[in-house]
């Protein structure tokens, strides 16, 4: 069975081919030169170049796995949550397709992707938790199966990934910023007590980070020096070592917010033994050493996907399509297209 995988919910148009639960290829076209013009991601600029790219990408991708277009069994698409205009765009070429092929067709939970993404690289087990932190999104789900999540916690205010964005952007960092914070943070040493590790001081499992955000900017105000020298790098090595030490304890502070809340859910859930960290800010080498150091004290197991699985991919959509339709799940034509804030339905027919 091939499943294509196409993935527009924000700024990446990618699309990629999965057999029998294999990666065949995969093709991408990042927007990020654009978006950095104006120092963040321009929704309406997004969906009128996944316009321009999906088609193309579509064609190279069959040129290159020697594959033509009836030969997909089944056409997966992220339906949300992201940038409407965007989705729209996949959704509206990947049901042409379905309809003009026959191939069956299925609306993809963009979240769930992501974690379900590590299954392309080492064995999934069931059940696990899964951390998800992203640009838009932190959240902890119990994974039953691929077909069955139970959501643990949730982002409340600003996720990870966008405290990263926004602190960056204070310092003046070229967009997107969140990858020059950690490998300046790397070269760092992280004050504990210089920002808040926020809403900890709870038993839930939800996370907010608006608070740490606002203490950064604070800081950063009262400590303009950093603002103006990080405005100007050309290199990262080349910042000096107050600068590094303040992107270091930040980072610290979000990483160490988020092993408390992960560990505190593990602790809540006995069974699981098997931990899956997955999104953008799974790339962050910080957060990867302490979530390895975190299941190597529980004797547990730690899947990471790579980097190149961690942002926004078509091969991520494409195996969660094929863990689905192996299980004998499709879409109608008309499933709704869900735009960011609004709860994806549980509306497929299965067999199961």
């Amino acid at each position: 069975m091939i499943c294509l995988g196409i993935e527009s919910s924000c700024d990446e148009t990618s699309l990629a081919l999965v057999r029998d639960g294999q990666l065949l290829d995969a093709v991408l076209a990042t927007q990020a030169d654009i978006h950095a013009l104006f120092g963040g991601v321009v929704p309406e600029l997004a969906s009128r170049e996944h316009y321009r790219f999906i088609g193309p990408l579509f064609d190279v991708l069959m040129e290159r796995t020697g594959l033509a277009a009836a030969d997909v069994n089944v056409v997966a698409v992220s339906r949300g949550p992201g940038l409407l205009g965007s989705l729209l765009v996949g959704t509206a070429f990947a049901k042409g397709l379905a309809l003009g092929t026959g191939a069956r067709l299925i609306g993809i939970n963009h979240l769930h992707a992501h974690l379900l993404a590590a299954g392309l690289q080492e064995p999934l087990r069931f059940p696990s938790l899964g951390l998800l932190v992203s640009g838009g999104h932190t959240h902890l789900y119990r994974i039953v199966s691929p077909r069955a999540w139970e959501q643990l916690g949730r982002t409340l205010d600003d996720a990870a990934g966008e405290a990263f964005d926004k602190v960056a952007k204070t310092l003046g960092l070229p967009y997107p910023g969140g990858r020059l914070l950690d490998a300046l943070g790397q070269r760092g040493d992280p004050v504990p007590h210089l920002f808040p590790r926020p809403y900890i001081d709870n038993d839930t499992l939800d996370f907010s980070f608006s608070g740490l955000k606002t203490a950064v900017s604070g800081y950063l105000g009262e400590h303009p020096e950093h603002t103006a020298v990080a405005g100007k790098l050309r290199a990262v090595e080349d910042a000096p070592q107050a600068l590094c030490d303040v992107c270091a304890s930040f980072n610290w502070a979000v990483v160490d917010t988020l092993r408390i809340k992960t560990e505190r859910a593990l602790d809540r859930h006995p069974d699981i033994n098997t931990l899956i960290v997955a999104g953008g800010v799974a790339a962050n080498t910080l957060l990867r050493a302490e979530m390895t150091a975190l299941m190597q004290r529980r004797k547990g197991r730690l899947i990471l996907p790579s980097p190149t699985l961690c942002t926004d991919n078509g091969s991520m959509v494409a195996y969660a399509g094929w863990l689905l339709a192996d299980r004998g799940c499709e879409h109608a034509l008309d499933f709704e297209t869900i735009p960011r804030g609004r709860r994806i339905p549980d509306d497929m027919r299965c067999v199961e």
